[in-house]
């Protein structure tokens, strides 16, 4: 809360703000102070609201000539009180001072994650020393005996004397995780897929309110969200050279490959469309405003192109290393030179497309988010090219109609994230997954070529960052955008994705310092845990009202309840091995 006192006995006041993360956006107009009254020696005084997301700058232009008076550049502090206060320091020149106060000051807003990492840790640390304990024989013969006395007498009475090695009652009931034939399939790309899929649940929910669980505006820092559907993107790449690989090695004939993949890049399509449109108790949903593009609806088509990429021009001998490739160092690379082509071709269409398509009202190659932004000279842009495209091809009433855009730079136009053009770098993204999976396929069991492949591919993304950027947020060739999914955005998460895969890897399938829990258990489950996060969003015990819906720490709690509820599900259900496929 910003109070405004103007002690100005001539002239009223005008205050505007510009937030620090809008660039080159015009000041918006907050509220007008009347000049105080000088018989009674009242001050005007005005009330406003005041972001305290970034930064903001203040301005007050005096009513008489609209004359800039003083200018303030402060970062508010979350539920703080101040006042602003407008005078004159000396009559004859006739100077004016603004003094910024603090009335009350901000809370702390971040001690509820503080708590809420202490509590997490403190149940980790349990699970921990009970794993500890249980490796005790007469702690865990115990525990088991309460747990099921009946078989336990049963061993101990046994003819034997003694149980054997494969009933044994000090043998762990759980499923043996380390044996030959689960190490067939890789911990690490399910503990990877979880982990990415539990962070973007519990962003879904709310995130606790708090700016840096939300998306970017437009372009720029790459706050949590941005990257979590760009890591599900990549791992899925991943999954599908592993899958196709097993799959043709096992008999199956491409043709019967290619309908199941027809046949589940359809359900994926066809259930984003039903998630993406939910009207529980609400009655009918008309047609007309119906939103088309989805999350589901670009992995499907995603999987689609991707997958059929690769069934047809897969050849034998290509994983397995046996066909000969005249540069050693690319050999993991050039067998798939046509597939690239393929990639590099779609490049040159969303490079053509967003830079050289005339949009009516538009300048050409136009990447702004529109409203206030470029000085509110381009108010109908937003997204340039790929907003046209989806206004053109799919209608303004079939996309979203609330883009983080709207936010800080008061766009009015429907823009959609996971609209048509975008999805042709979400192909690379997932292209550049699926090289991750070759690595695999092509290096088996060859752990330090695996990684070091991982992390050249990091650095030569990083690289390519890099220039398209110029290193910073707005000023280079290709900004990093979550909304455009701009090519820099795509090289930038790869970076990052071959970096934490490259970690998880090394920790879970090398070293097996760490089993994935609890990640790897929604990552067995992805489709349900997504989709049912989604369905039962606003269902009680994943939502319910709340006193204070100012308030962090209850904002926190619901979304880490409602989010490690899908993690025990998760984990239910694959004790049960309940998989959820398509």
């Amino acid at each position: 809360l910003l109070l405004v006192r103007n002690e100005l006995p001539a002239q009223g006041l005008r205050l505007a703000a510009l937030s620090g993360s809008c660039h080159q956006c015009l000041y918006q107009f907050l509220a007008f102070i009347p000049p105080s009254n000088g018989s009674l020696r009242e001050p005007g005084m005005a009330a406003v609201m005041v972001d305290t997301q970034h930064p903001l700058t203040l301005l007050l232009n005096g009513s008489v000539g609209d004359r800039e008076l003083c200018k303030i550049q402060y970062h508010f502090g979350e539920f703080g009180n101040y006042s602003l206060v407008v005078k004159t320091l000396s009559t004859s020149a006739k100077t004016v001072s603004c003094d910024l106060v603090i009335n009350e000051g901000p809370i702390n807003s971040y001690l509820p994650i503080l708590f809420a990492f202490l509590v997490y840790m403190g149940i980790l640390a349990i699970l921990i020393v009970g794993r500890l304990f249980m490796k005790i024989d007469p702690v865990r013969n115990w525990v088991y005996k309460k747990l099921n006395p009946r078989e336990t007498d049963r061993l101990i009475n046994s003819e034997l004397g003694s149980p054997n090695t494969t009933d044994s009652v000090s043998s762990d009931p759980t499923p043996r995780l380390w044996s030959t034939a689960s190490r067939q399939r890789l911990r690490s790309l399910d503990t990877f897929r979880g982990l990415s899929l539990i962070i973007m649940v519990f962003v879904n929910y709310g995130g606790g309110k708090y700016w840096f669980f939300k998306h970017e505006s437009w372009n720029g820092k790459l706050h949590f969200p941005s990257a979590l559907f760009s890591r599900f993107v990549f791992i899925m790449g991943t999954s599908i050279s592993l899958s196709l690989s097993s799959m043709l090695r096992w008999g199956s004939s491409k043709r019967k490959v290619l309908r199941k993949i027809l046949w589940r890049s359809f359900l994926l399509i066809l259930l984003g469309i039903i998630v993406v449109n939910p009207n529980y108790c609400l009655g009918p949903l008309s047609w007309d405003n119906l939103r088309i593009p989805g999350v589901l609806q670009r992995l499907g088509f995603t999987y689609l192109v991707v997958a059929a990429l690769e069934l047809l021009f897969t050849r034998a001998g290509s994983e397995s290393g046996t066909l000969e490739s005249p540069c050693p160092a690319l050999q993991d690379i050039l067998p798939y030179w046509p597939q690239w082509i393929f990639i590099l071709m779609l490049e040159v269409i969303w490079l053509c497309l967003t830079f050289l398509l005339p949009v009516p009202g538009c300048p050409r190659g136009y990447l702004g988010p529109g409203g206030i932004g470029d000085f509110g000279n381009y108010p109908n842009c937003t997204g340039g090219a790929a907003g046209y495209i989806d206004r053109l091809l799919l209608g303004e009433k079939h996309i979203y109609q609330h883009p983080s855009s709207s936010v800080i730079y008061q766009t009015t136009m429907p823009y959609d994230p996971e609209g048509i053009l975008g999805t042709i770098n979400t192909i690379f993204m997932a292209f550049l997954g699926l090289q991750a999976g070759k690595i695999i396929l092509f290096y088996k069991d060859q752990h330090k070529q695996i990684m070091s492949r991982f992390f050249i591919w990091s650095i030569v993304m990083g690289i390519i960052s890099a220039i398209l950027t110029k290193c910073s947020k707005e000023e280079g060739f290709i900004p990093i955008n979550k909304n455009l999914w701009s090519v820099s955005y795509v090289t930038t998460m790869s970076c990052f994705a071959f970096v934490l895969l490259l970690l998880i890897y090394y920790l879970v399938d090398v070293k097996r310092l760490w089993s994935g829990a609890p990640f790897f258990y929604p990552g067995m489950n992805s489709i349900l845990v997504y989709t049912g996060h989604e369905v039962f969003e606003n269902y009680f015990p994943f939502k319910w009202k709340m006193q204070d819906s100012q308030s962090h720490a209850e904002h926190l709690t619901q979304n880490l309840t409602a989010t490690t509820l899908w993690v025990i599900i998760s984990y239910l259900l694959y004790r049960r091995r309940i998989f959820w496929k398509i």
